[in-house]
């Protein structure tokens, strides 16, 4: 049976270990705890129990879903990463950049977060 917390919960912004098992559960768009784990990029990886708290977590804030097998859980994301950008970026800009959206370019080009490149893209979205 699937469990499923409806998707209006998702507005919170993750912590950035939330953030780390959701990019994972993007990636492989369900898994195990284990599984989980066996993806983390840094060594050591974090504790068994500590990632199944997050994901547990995770379910409660409506990002996640699960299926019960036995005992044991296979989480899935239910926001897709682009939905979570999106209202990241809202809440940064919002919270952040006072809803400037040109004060947000503006401190990633003097940051030096954005490349000519990706500058260049913004400029050909924006004329369209």
């Amino acid at each position: 049976m699937y469990k499923v917390k409806p998707k209006i919960m998702a507005k919170k912004i993750l912590t950035p270990l939330e953030l780390k098992v959701m990019n994972i559960l993007w990636r492989l768009e369900k898994a195990f705890v284990k599984e989980i784990l066996s993806n983390w990029d840094e060594q050591p990886p974090p504790a068994y129990n500590t990632i199944s708290t997050i994901v547990r977590i995770l379910a409660e804030k409506g990002y996640v879903g699960h299926k019960a097998h036995g005992r044991t859980h296979q989480y899935f994301p239910i926001v897709s990463r682009t939905d979570y950008q999106g209202t990241f970026l809202n809440n940064a800009l919002k919270n952040v950049f006072k809803g400037s959206a040109s004060t947000l370019v503006s401190a990633l080009m003097d940051n030096d977060k954005i490349s000519d490149e990706e500058l260049a893209e913004l400029k050909r979205m924006i004329n369209e």
